[in-house]
């Protein structure tokens, strides 16, 4: 595994600091002579002459005995610069340790315990960088840590190595956080899938390593439960002043680039996502909210073209860069490695990649539906679930998040079933489920294996409404009446009463956007009457751009705030330790053929209350190309 470093830049203005400690007198007073000859080792080792500024430290120490060994530590920490820390290895055995003061001589135990790793003696490594009586400066603190992990690992101790490494996390960024989280991972996964689980199953809901834990057993192939985030209190309190409707951690970058794919397959997802987006922060504009200027760029849906549209709105001037859309621009991105500007990715990348230091991951994801939903039903006490999915990609990770939550929550799976696309009839599968019935007690000696409803169960579906409409009678012809709870998918995103009967009773989470049940938002119905995009299952990823643009001034907040939240159009928003902006949906019901969100809207004391009329929003005719919103070619 190799040394992760700080860069070059920061660890020779450390030096410095070092050196300039190192040579405030103790004892004895330094003359004009030997202060010069310090200065000119220090300009050496500034410009990146380590050998150079390692023999000048030599040559004070042999001329001047009372820092002589202060002289003979900053020779060996240069030479550690050089990567040449062998060469240290006699200097350093010459110091005594009691003429040491202020931080030297843990330096002096850094510097000995990284020259043992490179001799192999993990023992003595491990011994100077888990001294519990050594106070450790701050800014040594990422050395001392960084050696440790290394100790560990050559001393056979992953776990310990990971949970060192997961300390560092929050205080690295670039290259070296995307490094020391991939290192994490990497020995998680070495201990394997069974050990892994008996330490997340053995683990209090707020352990620190309870979610690298699971992001080990995802990669490693298991679908791990879970939870819904926590919504402990919306984004900051209201503040007074200017007439602006916005509320503490508002903060806005001064120019935001939106990467998205101008044409192709993307070209009608991008349409709604990027009119939601103009639709919100025109909506930001008549509450006298502040406002950065947005540029737009196509990302062509490549890997090279995200690439290309990233580094010219970073050239161009954005201050954060929203998008790009596909997984695959996404891991491209992403792989960039250290991004000059934040990012505000809107999907998650293929490849599975963590988001690292100002970049962050927004997606409508099917597994958050599935998770839910398990939730939901054994929040209403169904703690049996029968599962009944259509084939397609969206319900497969539905379902498999499903199981593994309702498991988490103590619930059993009683049967699962696919349903071929196409078909019409569903007799025999449902027959073949065996689910309860509420038909009476059959006949001894009947041939079936049918039970009476009992008040624990219900059905988990994840399908297109045209699939639903085939299944819920079918089930009721069999008089399978048990309660029925389903993805988004289930509804087409507005009323078709005539249609939509034989799904009465099925409850479903969604958007809360399309049900207006989240105060403070732009009027669904109004937006929808001017806008295709904003109709239909198109709402959805219109209600998406809506909060790529809502997250934009609250990303900083939700990060540094665990437990607050943001009440957007695609959900409660929250950001978990990984940068990740998870979404808590709301839920709704089918009822004569219409559906409506249970329990009302979300008064959550969300908007302020001298707010104008969400109805008064000016609707969109497409992206403003004026002087503030500016599309340009990726």
């Amino acid at each position: 595994m190799r040394l992760m470093r700080l860069s070059r830049v920061a660890a020779i203005g450390l030096l410095f600091s070092l050196a300039l400690t190192a040579c405030v007198p103790m004892n004895v007073q330094r003359s004009p002579a030997e202060i010069a000859a310090a200065q000119s080792a220090e300009a050496l080792a500034r410009q990146g002459q380590f050998d150079q500024a390692a023999q000048a430290w030599l040559t004070l120490a042999g001329q001047s005995p009372g820092h002589a060994d202060s002289y003979r530590l900053l020779a060996a920490e240069a030479w550690r610069q050089e990567g040449q820390i062998e060469r240290a290895a006699p200097e350093l055995a010459g110091i005594k340790r009691p003429r040491l003061s202020g931080d030297e001589p843990l330096r002096l135990d850094l510097l000995q315990a990284e020259l043992a790793l490179s001799q192999h003696d993990a023992a003595t490594a491990l011994r100077l960088t888990t001294q519990p009586t050594v106070t450790v400066p701050a800014g040594m603190q990422m050395r001392l840590l960084e050696l440790r992990a290394r100790a560990m690992v050559a001393s056979g101790d992953d776990w310990g190595a990971a949970r060192t490494r997961v300390q560092m996390d929050d205080q690295l960024n670039g290259y070296d956080h995307a490094q020391n989280r991939q290192q994490v991972l990497e020995l998680l996964g070495k201990l394997g899938v069974d050990p892994l689980k008996q330490r997340a199953a053995a683990m209090k809901p707020g352990d620190r390593m309870l979610p690298w834990v699971n992001e080990a057993l995802s990669r490693l192939g298991v679908v791990v439960a879970q939870a819904q985030p926590e919504l402990q209190q919306p984004v900051g309190t209201l503040l007074p002043g200017a007439d602006a409707n916005v509320r503490e951690g508002y903060k806005v970058p001064s120019q935001v680039a939106l990467l998205l794919p101008g044409d192709g397959n993307y070209a009608a997802a991008s349409a709604s996502i990027r009119e939601g987006f103009f639709a919100a922060y025109l909506d930001a504009g008549r509450n006298h909210a502040p406002r950065p200027s947005v540029r737009v760029y196509d990302s062509k849906g490549t890997a090279d073209g995200a690439i290309k549209a990233y580094q010219q709105a970073v050239s161009d001037g954005a201050r954060l860069v929203v998008g790009p859309l596909t997984r695959g621009e996404v891991a491209a991105v992403f792989g960039q490695g250290q991004l000059p500007v934040p990012l505000l990715a809107l999907n998650h990348p293929d490849d599975r990649q963590l988001p690292t230091g100002d970049a962050s991951e927004f997606g409508l994801l099917p597994e958050t539906e599935g998770a839910q939903a398990a939730d939901h039903m054994i929040e209403r006490g169904l703690r049996q679930a029968y599962v009944m999915i259509s084939d397609d990609d969206f319900a497969q990770r539905a379902a498999s998040a499903f199981k593994a939550e309702l498991a988490a929550r103590g619930g059993q799976l009683a049967g699962m079933v696919v349903l071929p696309s196409g078909a019409t009839s569903y007799a025999d599968t449902i027959a073949g489920q065996h689910l309860p019935t509420t038909a009476p007690a059959p006949a001894a000696g009947a041939d079936t294996a049918a039970a009476p409803v009992t008040g624990d169960t219900g059905i988990f579906i994840s399908m297109r409404p045209a699939q639903a409409r085939l299944l819920i009678p079918q089930l009721r012809i069999a008089q399978v009446t048990l309660p029925v709870v389903a993805t988004s998918h289930v509804y087409e995103g507005s009323d078709d009463a005539a249609a939509n009967r034989d799904l009465d009773g099925v409850e479903f989470c969604d958007a809360p956007w399309l049900f207006d049940a989240q105060p403070g938002l732009p009027n669904h119905d109004d937006m929808a009457a001017r806008l295709p995009s904003a109709r239909g299952g198109a709402a959805r990823l219109f209600a998406f751009g809506m909060d790529a643009w809502t997250l934009v001034p609250y990303l900083d907040w939700l990060r540094a705030h665990p437990g607050s939240y943001l009440p957007g159009a695609s959900g409660q928003l929250a950001a978990d330790q990984f940068g990740r902006v998870r979404r808590v949906l709301i839920w709704a019901k089918f009822q004569d053929g219409l559906a409506h969100p249970l329990g009302g809207s979300l008064q959550m004391d969300d908007v302020p209350s001298d707010a104008p009329p969400p109805t008064t929003t000016p609707a969109p005719t497409g992206v403003p190309t004026d002087g503030t919103l500016q599309p340009v070619s990726g």
